[in-house]
């Protein structure tokens, strides 16, 4: 399909700075045949006991680094781990760095470009003495924001809890999956207290989320890999709640990718470690999610484009017309909706 087939406008005015103050208070667009206006506290009676929701428990890490070479200014984001001390990142101005280049970010810690790419991609080879790299990423990183939302070279220390789930366990992203910002202690137990289970996955959410389509067609996309891993447990609940009529649901497009990444083609899941670079585009057959719940996401994007292909291109379009006409919070820190399955042409 052309890339230009995910156009539309959003006013800037829409794009969210701060999350909902508490959490819990986002709204909820109920996509079916006709959109529905909801609350995210409406879950529990939307949905049925039996259901599963599929949370991803990976804990971002503060993976923005603001440096220098010399007397310029360069700034990185990880966004894939090769080793402990070693990552792929994205520098800007990329055009002012070549391989053997320190950069250094504060006393003590530098990296090295130990590889470099066209499109402003570099390997780091980290220089931290005997110190672990992810203890000095969070006393000097900053939590890397999609840059849609505004923040000083310095970063803000409220994004270090609101730019992360409550359910964080495993660090490894430096992005965060957004649809789960919006749960809360208590609304997690009034969806438990109405028999609607919960299951956790890992996917380590990587930078390549925020790039732009640059091809014309989504054939020609080429997605980054991220690591992922479904343990024996959270696979025997989902198909034990499957075979007995449950739905299942993701919380969030990366929930749902690791899902069908693991899933054979019965719709039964299987145990999982590894990397994932599933693209999921209208046209696609899905194996095991049912619904699912995501936040609003931007024009000519590859989420963009995996909503479409889960509600229909038709019908999430209208759905996003409706939620600009009621002034819906869009993107990392917006509103939420929960998306029924459709066909392509819907």
């Amino acid at each position: 399909m052309k890339v230009s087939d995910f156009d539309f406008d959003i006013p800037r005015n829409l794009i969210a700075q701060k999350p909902a103050n508490p959490r819990d208070s986002a709204r909820l667009l109920h996509v079916d045949a006709t959109p529905k206006d909801a609350a995210i506290t409406d879950l529990p009676n939307i949905l049925e006991p039996g259901d599963v929701l599929v949370f991803n428990d990976t804990k971002v890490i503060p993976s923005r680094l603001v440096g220098k070479r010399v007397n310029t200014k360069i700034e990185v984001t990880l966004h894939k781990e090769v080793s402990g001390s070693s990552w792929w990142a994205f520098a800007r101005p990329g055009r002012k760095l070549k391989e053997g280049d320190i950069v250094e970010f504060a006393r003590n810690f530098s990296a090295e470009i130990a590889e470099k790419r066209d499109n402003g991609e570099v390997l780091l080879l980290f220089r931290c003495g005997q110190q672990n790299l992810l203890d000095v990423l969070h006393k000097h990183g900053i939590m890397p924001l999609p840059p849609y939302i505004k923040r000083p070279d310095s970063g803000s220390l409220d994004d270090l809890d609101d730019y992360q789930t409550l359910y964080a366990l495993k660090e490894g992203a430096v992005a965060a999956p957004t649809a789960g910002l919006h749960f809360t202690e208590n609304l997690i137990s009034e969806i438990t207290a109405r028999g609607i289970l919960t299951a956790f996955i890992t996917l380590h959410v990587g930078a390549g989320t925020f790039l732009p389509v640059k091809t014309h067609d989504t054939e020609h996309h080429k997605m980054h890999t991220e690591w992922g891993k479904i343990e024996q447990t959270t696979a025997d609940i989902i198909n034990e709640a499957r075979n007995a009529g449950g739905k299942i649901i993701p919380v969030g497009s990366t929930s749902l990718r690791i899902l069908e990444t693991a899933a054979n083609s019965s719709g039964v899941l299987q145990p999982f470690i590894g990397e994932t670079g599933i693209f999921i585009t209208p046209g696609y057959i899905f194996k095991i999610a049912d619904k699912m719940i995501t936040n609003f996401h931007l024009p000519r994007s590859t989420l963009f484009m995996l909503v479409a292909a889960f509600s229909g291109l038709n019908r999430i379009k209208i759905a996003y017309t409706h939620a600009i006409n009621q002034q819906y919070r869009f993107f990392s820190y917006g509103d939420a909706c929960l998306l029924e399955k459709g066909k392509m042409n819907e």
